[in-house]
């Protein structure tokens, strides 16, 4: 398959966090050549050789994407449910998002909140509540939604979105760029290096988990230790609330390159390797500083003796929301951008960092 339809197969699997299986199980059965091997959190490793020789680089990316968990079951068949990762009240009600059942089957649903016509003059001045939502797969009874739909506490919920990439544009839409792109990306660069002389080794490390805390990333550091880290991200884009000066997460203008947010202040010494870098082949980048929000390279660059650390994001409209938008130009330019860091790359220039 080429590059697009990858990203279309990843965007539509279905893994809320530590329910990243799917994911996992798709990456598996597409790395042909590579050895995977998955640990109890989820993660999993994808290696060239099963030992790691020499200087190792992570190429870190996250399968999970925000989601809900079911709560209980209401005795007129709706269900309560909890939030899995960052989302704002607004980007909820009103949404169809999948119930995936421990028997592996999957059921539409409909988040929904009070009508209007029976909201009180203080409910419409507001926003709803998250105990105030459910979500309705159309039955009307507790024992129609529990016995006909298997549907139980602790089932994974995800938003109901199907890919499509707009040609005329070169733009894609979809649901979980956060972060399925990224995970596309690691599996282009592997498969594009695979026959190539380095002086380094890569290891693929899809992380699990990061939506709730980084989870997966700190144990990845911890197990394969690596000597440099590049984080794949779908980076939440900023140009369609912010002018031309002051959006540095505009879609189709580049990679984005971090220097600080709430998990990590980004060594100077990386980020002008990397540039230098981007410069070198023509790859067009963005620089941002932000207040808040981190990435699985705030736990890569304090484990162990510490371990140098890059973000290549990649900007996504709308994250953390039902629909995303990326470009696809800015995502070939990350798989270019992972290869040359990886080809230019070796001990000796880790050790300047």
């Amino acid at each position: 398959m080429n590059k697009i339809e990858l990203l279309e197969k990843l965007s539509n699997l279905h893994g809320a966090p530590g329910h990243e299986d799917d994911i996992i199980e798709f990456i598996k059965k597409n790395m042909d050549g590579y050895i995977c091997e998955r640990d109890s959190i989820n993660n999993l490793y994808i290696k060239n050789n099963k030992d790691n020789n020499g200087v190792v680089v992570a190429l870190d990316c996250h399968s999970d994407e925000v989601g809900f968990m079911v709560e209980s079951i209401k005795a007129n068949g709706t269900i309560t449910f909890l939030p899995l990762g960052g989302w704002h009240i607004a980007n909820i009600p009103a949404h169809s998002v999948i119930i995936k059942n421990f028997k592996n089957k999957y059921i539409k649903g409909v988040i929904s909140s009070k009508p209007p016509h029976f909201m009180t003059a203080e409910e419409r001045q507001r926003l709803p509540k998250m105990e105030e939502l459910v979500i309705d797969i159309g039955t009307s009874s507790y024992d129609e939604t529990v016995e006909l739909f298997g549907i139980e506490v602790g089932n994974p919920i995800t938003p109901d979105v199907t890919f499509y990439h707009d040609k005329k544009i070169d733009v894609a839409r979809g649901k979980a760029f956060d972060n399925r792109v990224g995970c596309a990306i690691v599996m282009e660069v592997l498969k594009e290096i695979k026959h190539k002389e380095l002086q380094v080794t890569p290891v693929g490390v899809v992380s699990s988990q990061e939506e709730v805390g980084l989870r997966g990333a700190q144990v990845g550091a911890n197990k394969i230790k690596p000597d440099f880290a590049i984080i794949f991200e779908g980076s939440p884009a900023d140009d369609t609330f912010k002018d031309t000066f002051s959006s540095k997460g505009a879609i189709g203008k580049g990679v984005q390159f971090r220097v600080l947010d709430a998990g990590m202040v980004s060594n100077p010494r990386v980020q002008e390797f990397v540039k230098n870098i981007a410069r070198k082949n023509n790859i067009p980048f963005q620089v941002i500083a932000r207040s808040g929000g981190s990435t699985n390279a705030g736990k890569y660059h304090i484990a162990e003796k510490s371990i140098p650390t890059v973000v290549i994001g990649i900007p996504t409209r709308y994250a953390h929301t039902h629909y995303t938008y990326i470009s696809i130009k800015d995502y070939e330019n990350a798989i270019n951008l992972g290869k040359k860091l990886l080809e230019e790359l070796n001990d000796d220039i880790i050790k300047t960092f």
